[in-house]
């Protein structure tokens, strides 16, 4: 645990360095978790595993941002591979047992406010008598980082609820918010498809 220990004190405070995008903004990290190997809670640990949730933004590689971690690791730990940085991997099998394993690292993405699917989520809102909201961002991850950052596949986020609660311990959504997402969901097909005709 004390050979990690400068490794997390250098974590909180790298923010700074890190990119910077005019859209999606400042590059994040954080430790979130930690895990020891130990045979009693008496006894020393002889491994320990930090996790890092590391949130990028344009202009970030996946290998910049590994390389940034292991900077951070002292010699001896980093040359005699004491101390290693390693990507996570998902490789859960679903309820029907399939395993689709994926690098869990999801790289930055963003629609052009031009983008038809943009264009279309906008008129769906209209139409159903949505406030006007010019198109934007949230201020937390949603699967478009897998849809939209890793498989390529244009995604925006729309959603019941309040931006400010969700992923809260006050997440709550309004039984009419439900309702109106219905009616976005239903409608969009239709207002995109006439929009790539």
């Amino acid at each position: 645990i004390y050979k990690v220990l400068p490794i997390i004190e250098a974590i909180s405070r790298m923010e700074p360095q890190l990119g910077d995008d005019p859209f999606l903004g400042h590059g994040k990290i954080t430790v979130t978790d930690m895990a020891v190997e130990t045979p009693s809670i008496n006894a020393v640990p002889n491994q320990a595993t930090a996790y890092i949730d590391r949130r990028v933004t344009f202009g970030e590689s996946v290998e910049q941002v590994i390389q940034q971690v292991r900077d951070l690791i002292p010699e001896p730990y980093r040359s005699s591979g004491e101390i290693r940085v390693e990507m996570l991997r998902y490789a859960e099998p679903s309820y029907t047992g399939f395993v689709f394993p994926v690098d869990k690292y999801f790289p930055a993405w963003a629609l052009d406010p031009a983008h038809p699917l943009v264009q279309a989520g906008l008129e769906t809102a209209r139409r159903i008598g949505l406030p006007e909201h010019p198109a934007g961002k949230w201020n937390f991850s949603t699967n478009g980082i897998y849809w939209a950052g890793k498989a390529g596949i244009p995604s925006i986020g729309f959603g019941p609820g309040e931006e400010e609660t969700a992923h809260t311990v006050h997440d709550s959504v309004l039984l009419d918010d439900v309702v109106k997402a219905a009616e976005f969901y239903a409608l969009l097909p239709a207002l995109l498809r006439a929009k790539l005709a």
